[in-house]
């Protein structure tokens, strides 16, 4: 690479991204610029590459950029010698037209070599092919970032009439582009994008730049230019980063803490679990530079349940609600603001005015529910279309029903059965209310407020909102036996009614989410060692069916494999390596559950360690093997396959520090652990063989 280099700064000016997808897009642009870069020549393979996003750009700085990469020497083959050279060691027709295709003529004939390939000598033609220069490089680079972005919904737009590239064309982009910057050092790379010529001006915050536009006089005053004279924060880290310290200090100033913190962390586990939240990174990708402000709502709507209040809050207008010292919702909320005005009264004011309407709307909504019994609701089910082959909500309902009855007959007797049939007969019933049709998510959660509200009792309110779980890995389970047994019925019923279709899952494609009912069905026999045996329970349940179904309960335990499981986790669990391997799950797991929405994936450019670079390669010749194993119903052997990952796995904890206050490579390290992760528990949830 040429010793001529500068710091580069690219930058996309676009109207406002989705929020959501807003950090990816901005890692995925850089990383994919400063690849094709790398790979050019332009750029060595360690550059130091810092990404940037804000509601209205993408942007990347790469360090020590060259302005034109080196040349590279290299050798092609021609032909074999037997057919470009003829008895006297002249060129044939065949060689020389071959050369005349690459550039050259018969001058070149004399400084031909001859090399063995294979059984045959060919002649091979050296020359040296000249280094790109940073325009065509960052031209190319451009095109490919562009291309690669992982966006979420494209549109359409039509190039304006007085765009610098002549003539009227359709683009194609996440959002409408309209400004370019390109610096190589102080000099503008004459590059184009959608329609687009580089230059080095950009624009800052909609109404509190100092400046429009905002000059970049180098690619290292981007940040702060855009800072001081555009009041935007351009780091997505740095804004998320921010806006946590501030979030964090408000509410502990109002003697509150944030509804979306979690508990017991330290400050340090705290922080880093809040920038990974998915309300926090969405906030951070609607504002330039945020301001927080405390913002309060009539206390009357606390009596509404504070499940439907967070959510209105959160999903409707992407406020932080809360929580007093004790637990419970407060009526104080944080909103996150783009503008920060001398006199915030009007802002506050503002949101304040817009919450009310939606907190009315729950307050309406729960008082209207309240006004019909969940029995009055059952009626209602026989209404709504469960399956076309398998009926209707109502019809489920007496399935569920009578499986519930058995299990219950099983697990305590009549009492418990009589308990179990009439939980199961109003959980789904809160699917008919207001509160549940606005908010889905709260199926369950309000069946339970519903159920109490209707003199019913702990035990059926519980497990109405119990019978959901477990709903992930890692969820809890039914807190009693009436939960446990409506939680089992309900499950049962899905995987039965399903296979007795024939409506299996077929590779990624899960639509009825059976594998996480099966899962869910073996935590509840395992975890809570119930004495219920598999095959009875598939049994059991398939006469709710009648002439429904066909009888799979062959394929059905197949698929849900505990006995063979079971045998490959006690196989490993007396392996040498295993009670390092199930510890070190247990941490992974701890860790991840702090971090959301974490890829499974990791860039071998982002791994700085050489502890986590060996972890990463062992992973690659272990894990396609483990995986092609369980393919093939091996359980034993895929997961005694990974007991050779004890030594990278302890080198890792012992050498790397996952969250780096780096972004990517915090982020990369989690997706290190996830894949691993994932790999580890296909066969089972290692993490429950540790100490």
């Amino acid at each position: 690479m040429s010793m001529a280099t500068e710091n580069l700064l690219v930058e996309l000016l676009v109207e406002e991204l989705p929020p959501k997808a807003l950090r990816n897009l901005g890692q995925a642009f850089a990383a994919a610029l400063a690849d094709s870069l790398k790979a050019q020549g332009l750029a060595a393979a360690d550059a130091a590459v810092t990404d940037y996003a804000s509601p209205r750009r993408l942007g990347v700085h790469i360090a020590a950029v060259a302005a034109q990469a080196a040349d590279k020497a290299i050798s092609q083959k021609l032909m074999p010698v037997a057919v470009g050279l003829d008895a006297s060691g002249n060129a044939t027709p065949a060689l020389l037209k071959k050369l005349q295709s690459l550039g050259a003529d018969a001058s070149a004939v004399p400084g031909l070599h001859k090399r063995m390939d294979g059984k045959a000598e060919a002649l091979f033609f050296d020359s040296t092919v000249r280094g790109a220069g940073l325009t065509e490089g960052l031209q190319k680079a451009l095109a490919e970032a562009i291309a690669k972005l992982p966006i979420p919904k494209v549109m359409q737009y039509q190039l304006a009439r007085d765009c610098e590239l002549p003539g009227w064309s359709t683009v194609s982009f996440v959002r409408p582009a309209h400004g370019l910057v390109a610096l190589h050092g102080s000099a503008v790379v004459p590059v184009t994008a959608l329609g687009l010529r580089a230059g080095n001006s950009t624009q800052g915050h909609r109404f509190e730049a100092r400046v429009s536009p905002v000059v970049i006089a180098h690619a290292d005053a981007y940040e702060k230019t855009l800072s001081e004279d555009g009041a935007v924060i351009v780091s997505f880290e740095h804004r998320s980063r921010m806006m946590v310290h501030a979030l964090r200090k408000e509410a502990l100033r109002l003697g509150c803490r944030l509804e979306v913190e979690e508990p017991n962390l330290t400050d340090a586990e705290a922080e880093v679990a809040l920038l990974n939240n998915a309300l926090v990174q969405e906030v951070t990708g609607l504002v330039e530079r945020p301001t927080v402000m405390a913002c309060s709502f009539e206390a009357e709507f606390l009596e509404v349940p504070q499940e439907c209040l967070i959510l209105t809050m959160k999903a409707n207008q992407k406020y932080f609600p809360l929580l007093d010292a004790s637990g419970k919702l407060s009526n104080r909320f944080l909103i996150v603001s783009n503008i920060n005005p001398a006199d915030t009264s009007a802002v506050v004011g503002g949101n304040e005015r817009v919450v009310r309407p939606r907190l009315a709307d729950a307050q309406f909504f729960y008082n209207q529910d309240r006004k019909r019994t969940l029995e009055s609701r059952v009626e209602g089910l026989s209404k709504v279309v469960y399956h076309n082959q398998l009926g209707t909500q109502g019809d489920r309902m007496q399935r569920v029903c009578q499986i519930a009855r058995v299990i219950g007959l099983q697990l305590g007797g009549p009492a418990l059965a009589e308990k179990a049939m009439l939980a199961a007969r109003l959980a789904k019933t809160d699917l008919l209310t207001d509160m549940v049709g606005e908010f889905p998510e709260l199926q369950g959660i309000m069946g339970n407020y519903y159920a109490k509200n209707d003199g019913l009792g702990y035990e059926i309110a519980k497990a109405i909102s119990d019978h959901y779980c477990p709903r992930f890995a890692g969820d809890w389970l039914p807190t009693n036996d009436v939960g446990t047994s409506v939680a089992l019925a309900d499950k049962l019923e899905t995987l039965v009614g399903m296979f007795g279709i024939g409506n299996l899952p077929t590779g990624d494609k899960d639509p009825f989410a059976l594998r996480r009912h099966a899962l869910g069905v073996i935590r509840m026999l395992v975890e809570k060692d119930l004495p219920l045996p598999l095959a009875d329970l598939l049994r059991d349940a398939q006469p709710a069916f009648g002439a429904l179904i066909s009888d799979a309960t062959a394929a059905l335990t197949d698929f849900m494999f505990v006995p063979k499981r079971l045998a490959a986790v006690r196989a490993f669990a007396a392996l040498p390596e295993s009670p390092a391997l199930a510890a070190a799950n247990k941490r992974i797991a701890n860790i991840l559950k702090k971090a959301d929405d974490v890829d499974a994936h990791a860039s071998p450019a982002l791994l700085q360690e050489d502890a986590e670079n060996a972890l990463h390669a062992a992973m690659q010749t272990v894990l396609p093997t483990a995986q092609a194993l369980f393919d093939t119903g091996d359980y034993t052997a895929s997961l005694q396959a990974l007991a050779v990952l004890r030594a990278p796995v302890d080198a890792f904890f012992d050498g790397v520090m996952v969250n780096a206050e780096q972004l990517d490579v915090r982020l990369n390290r989690l997706g290190l652990l996830k894949t691993l992760h994932l790999a580890m528990n296909r066969v089972a949830d290692l993490s429950k063989l540790a100490t």
